[in-house]
């Protein structure tokens, strides 16, 4: 007998989309508001996406993670201490997707190269994904959203977050280097080195990505940006006569991004038929150090009972337009879904990387690493932003 085939969750994200906007379940203005704000993020999502994976393909990753072997002389902790500064900066530069996505097996093999276990090192790519990701807004989803919300107020997101991403990281690191401290002991012997394909093309996209990096540091605007870096890194992969790195179909997150906009949506209609209400009694008022604590906690328990993209969306009217409560809900929602599998989509990537490169990580690994770090980094991220403002 034939087995039946699943839906997929793109088209289902599709029609339920399609449902809603022909029944009026949205109305039409709160469609048009919704599609000016996100679709302009979905796009900038797309472009870095090709970003990274021309990256991928010129070997950049590969040849990050070999240079960090060779700094750090065969001690184990030098090498985690360089893969945690490694999925620091891919995360705040090209998203935590893409550290989810294209880090996690560069690390493995490199654990694996030094006969290092991989758990530890896999481990700490999905912490700092989640709690790196307050960097810049060009680091998570969610940033860009809030970053409408406070460029409109006439508040900078560096001058917001960067105390609550300084103390996301630091906890993060702290926690993980204290738990992990005896696997990651004693010496390795660095493997051989292997040159790069295209050495050109490898260092064009180094010279890249930082020029990327600076720009999105002082403020250029994030989907123009990435859309011309992405066209000039796919256009110089193909002038080298280099294949792709997958295929040209799946070169853009198509399916992804219309699961995200179907959330998008969902999330959207069941405001417009009351849900706001009831979050915004949840998430409290004000912006004192107990508010802030509240409605990032709120943030944190809503993205991972469901996904931190419609947490956000949910709770953003609960926020208002006051900065420190939306630095607040950032926080809930960028560092605080760390204790169920699918509380972020880099959570989600992540595991199906691991499997994909054969290392088994059941889902109790997960829940206990969360529960370790969520609660003392979205606290220690809040009175951080506490004490900043």
């Amino acid at each position: 007998m034939a087995r039946r085939r699943a839906v997929p969750w793109w088209l289902v994200a599709v029609v339920v989309t399609v449902l809603v906007l022909v029944s009026g379940a949205l109305p039409a203005q709160d469609a048009r508001e919704l599609a000016e704000r996100t679709l302009p993020v979905l796009v900038f999502v797309a472009a870095l996406t090709v970003v990274a994976e021309m990256c991928a393909g010129a070997g950049l990753f590969d040849a990050a993670a070999g240079l960090a072997s060779r700094v750090a002389r065969g001690h184990r902790w030098a090498l985690w201490a360089l893969v945690v500064v490694l999925a620091t900066v891919s995360t705040a530069v090209l998203s935590l997707d893409t550290t989810a996505v294209l880090l996690t097996p560069v690390v493995i093999a490199l654990a694996r190269r030094t006969r290092t276990p991989p758990l530890p090192f896999a481990l700490a790519v999905l912490a700092l994904a989640n709690t790196a990701s307050l960097v810049l807004p060009v680091s998570n989803l969610t940033n860009l959203l809030a970053d409408h919300t406070l460029r409109a107020a006439g508040v900078g997101y560096l001058g917001l977050m960067w105390a609550p991403a300084v103390a996301a990281v630091v906890v993060t690191v702290a926690v993980l280097a204290i738990r992990d401290r005896r696997s990651l002991g004693g010496t390795y012997e660095p493997g051989p080195t292997h040159p790069a394909r295209d050495r050109t093309l490898l260092v064009v996209c180094a010279v890249t990505v930082g020029v990327l990096a600076i720009a999105f540091v002082v403020g250029a605007p994030t989907a123009p940006t990435a859309i011309v870096v992405a066209v000039v890194l796919l256009a110089v992969t193909l002038a080298r006569h280099q294949k792709l790195p997958v295929a040209a179909r799946d070169l853009v997150p198509w399916r992804t991004l219309l699961v995200v906009l179907g959330l998008f949506v969902v999330v959207a209609t069941a405001h417009a038929q009351g849900l706001g209400a009831l979050l915004g009694q949840a998430a409290g008022t004000g912006n004192g150090p107990a508010a802030l604590l509240q409605l990032a906690a709120t943030g944190a328990l809503a993205s991972n009972a469901m996904n931190n993209l419609p947490a956000y969306l949910a709770l953003e009217p609960a926020a208002g337009s006051d900065p420190l409560r939306v630095a607040a809900l950032l926080v809930g929602t960028g560092v605080g879904p760390l204790i169920t599998p699918w509380g972020s989509l880099a959570t989600v990537l992540w595991w199906q990387r691991c499997r994909t490169v054969m290392l088994g990580v059941p889902a109790g690994t997960i829940v206990r690493q969360g529960l370790l770090l969520a609660p003392l980094t979205v606290v220690a991220a809040t009175l951080a932003l506490v004490a900043a403002s």
